[in-house]
């Protein structure tokens, strides 16, 4: 690769003013670990540094690298519309707006252009949560009372109760327990970063998954969207997650009888209401810790408690937006998060940073699995945890009853495998995962994998699309205050001439310097390249407020996971087959809720609002929301599990996780996993 052709390029794409260029402030050094990384980037990069040349000779007569400033400019515009020239100016402006450890921001001096800082003040050295009574191959008892596998929020309650009611517990987690520092610093591999990287919060390389749409296949890797990933690690996706703690309100529970049943959908009901559920979602508020005002706005149901924690402080990008609701007559509620807004059960109040959702709290104040029920569980000694495994299928006898599970692991570039006998099992890796191994786990009773007699293992798979809008106000509206999201406003959860459902729109979380580029950029606000850019970027942040709000989605049979048997990820274990789309009715909801975002950040004041891009999505919606693929229900025939998450013909093997909601709602799903998995596990103890 042409060095001196790459910095002319990466220092005209930022140029010099009164802060440093791009290649000065470590953008090859960048681009050569991104590089080394990413080798399957070489050829693109090169591809569009070919091109960049030739329009340089075709424009000018001579190489790029001996223009000057000005035609090197001209170059670059006429290159602008091109796609794969903007996805490598991404990848220059990623790193130079990115974390210093990333290589490309020496001295962090764009955040010094930008006026952003991670930490309002110095950072408090707080004692983070570990991990205890941890196991290995040549450890692990050779039978417990239960396995749960998964430790995220419904695998976490799942093994607290089990544990506090005398079973002796093991917890199976496919990922590791990190350092904080390594899920809290890294801007461009985080659970939400730009990039298509890998995130650190695994899973590790040799993961891949299938997307199979308009009947073309592509391998996916963790780093890609479409793969719908949620954090591989101790504590699930609560470790690293936005922690917005709503509740469903009594008429997600009964979408189909609102609404009846879409063409192309499985629209249906769940088999429990809203008050069944509701002491559940009294007993996470208060056991997990949620901060909130009480009034959960239209459509809310009945609460029996108060939240135990009032809403955090938020600013002036709240007080406009306030003011702005009342302008066009919405009602406005603070946004309930899973974080302390004040001091509680032995965890410090957050400070409010800069860097929360897709980061570990670097103060123990985000409320996750891993700093409350785990940590629960362990402390009655009937509980460990085994790391860096992952369950490959189910263990069943003769007479198809599940005795326990194989378990497959690395250590040392040395694969093992060992299995583990237990009473009861319950499940709670993720709906997809959670498909994965039931589908994985044949036998000549259930030759399509355990609970899927009736082929419902699967289907259903729904997540959440977002509608939204950015806004460019004419005073500075974005100080920092972090979450972020802290102003919402539940008017379109129902009700919505032609639509079906609605959802929540709020204030969206503080973005790193490097996703506010994304945001800007692919708002049309900055150009790819060159001062403009690099002005729009030190003005812009500060004035920019986005609202953005998850749909209701219709569930579909169609949505789904499979498995590929002909593709085996490094252990040897068939992989995720991903299929499907957005149903109609969702690409109607999201219109909508983008029509009302923008609608309300102009009545807020903002002097330049542009409505987030819908598309019509790549495949199936799922990531962090995933949900659905193992539904809930009275009925063998069109559910994977009865009332109380038991699989269908087996009464010892249980699922609490996402998987099991049969409607995700418009609003953030964790609280409803915590809640419902309280329930379950009640239900599990209590022998019923």
């Amino acid at each position: 690769m042409n060095t001196a052709l790459l910095e002319a390029v990466v220092d005209t794409i930022i140029p010099a003013d009164e802060f440093p260029s791009g290649g000065a402030a470590g953008g090859l050094r960048y681009l050569d670990r991104l590089l080394a990384e990413r080798p399957d980037w070489v050829g693109p990069v090169q591809a569009v540094l070919d091109r960049i040349e030739a329009a340089g000779v075709a424009l000018f007569g001579v190489s790029f690298e001996r223009l000057s400033g000005a035609r090197r400019v001209e170059v670059l515009d006429t290159l602008a519309g091109d796609s794969s020239y903007r996805w490598f100016a991404n990848l220059v402006n990623a790193g130079y707006y990115a974390d210093p450890g990333n290589g490309g921001n020496d001295g962090a001096v764009s955040w010094s252009m930008m006026g952003w800082r991670p930490w309002p003040g110095d950072r408090p050295v707080v004692e983070q949560p570990r991990a205890h009574n941890v196991v290995d191959p040549g450890t692990v008892a050779s039978r417990y009372d239960a396995i749960v596998v998964g430790s995220g929020a419904g695998g976490g309650v799942a093994a607290a109760g089990l544990a506090t009611a005398d079973r002796n517990v093991l917890v199976i987690e496919a990922g590791g327990w990190p350092d904080t520092d390594v899920l809290a610093t890294d801007h461009l591999r985080s659970a939400r970063a730009p990039l298509a990287l890998d995130p650190v919060t695994g899973p590790p390389a040799g993961s891949p998954r299938i997307l199979e749409l308009g009947g073309k296949r592509s391998m996916l890797r963790p780093g890609d969207g479409a793969w719908n990933g949620n954090a591989t690690t101790a504590g699930g996706g609560t470790r690293v997650y936005g922690a917005q703690a709503w509740r469903f309100a009594p008429d997600d529970f009964r979408m189909a009888s609102l609404y009846g049943v879409p063409e192309g959908s499985a629209l249906a009901d769940w088999p429990f209401g809203y008050d069944e559920l509701e002491p559940y979602y009294a007993r996470a508020e208060w056991e997990i810790g949620v901060s909130g005002d009480d009034h959960d706005g239209r459509f809310a149901g009945p609460r029996s408690r108060p939240y135990p924690m009032k809403p955090l402080p938020a600013g002036i990008a709240a007080d406009r937006l306030a003011a702005g609701a009342r302008r066009i007559g919405l009602s406005t509620l603070a946004v309930p998060l899973l974080v302390n807004s004040t001091a509680y059960q032995g965890r410090p109040a957050c400070v409010q940073c800069a860097m929360c959702v897709g980061y570990a709290c670097q103060v123990n104040a985000k409320n996750g699995s891993h700093n409350t029920v785990l940590q629960r569980a362990f402390a009655t000694g009937r509980c460990s945890i085994m790391l860096h495994a992952t369950v490959e299928r189910l263990l069943v006898d003769a007479a198809g009853r599940v005795t326990g599970v194989a378990v497959v692991g690395e250590r040392d570039g040395v694969v093992w495998r060992c299995e583990v006998a237990a009473s009861e099992v319950v499940l709670a890796a993720g709906a997809i995962e959670t498909a994965r191994l039931l589908l994985n786990s044949t036998s000549s009773r259930e030759p399509d994998g355990i609970g899927n007699n009736a082929d419902q293992v699967g289907r259903h798979l729904q997540g959440h699309r977002y509608g939204g809008a950015l806004g460019i106000f004419g005073e500075v509206v974005e100080e920092l205050i972090g979450p972020g999201a802290s102003i919402a406003t539940a008017d379109y959860r129902f009700g919505n001439e032609g639509v079906v459902g609605g959802g929540i729109i709020a204030n969206e979380f503080v973005p790193t310097p490097s996703m506010t580029y994304g945001y800007l950029s692919a708002a049309g606000l900055i150009p790819p390249h060159g001062a403009t850019a690099k002005a729009g970027m030190g003005d812009l942040p500060a004035r920019m407020v986005r609202l953005a709000g998850p749909i209701q989605e219709m569930t579909s049979a169609d949505s789904r996971v499979t498995v590929d048997r002909s593709v085996r990820d490094r252990f040897g274990v068939p992989v995720v087959k991903l299929a499907g789309g957005a149903h109609a009715e969702d690409l109607r909801a999201w219109d909508f809720l983008t029509a009302r975002a923008a609608e309300w950040l102009r009545a807020a004041g903002a002097e330049i609002v542009v409505p987030g891009a819908r598309g019509d999505g790549r495949g199936p919606s799922g990531g962090q929301h995933q949900a659905g693929t193992c539904r809930i229900g009275d009925d063998p025939a069109t559910s994977v599990t009865d009332p109380w998450g038991r699989v269908w013909g087996h009464d010892n093997l249980r699922i609490c996780d996402a998987s099991l909601h049969v409607t995700n709602g418009g609003v953030n799903p964790v609280l409803t996993v915590y809640a419902n998995a309280y329930r379950i596990t009640e239900h599990l103890t209590r022998g019923s």
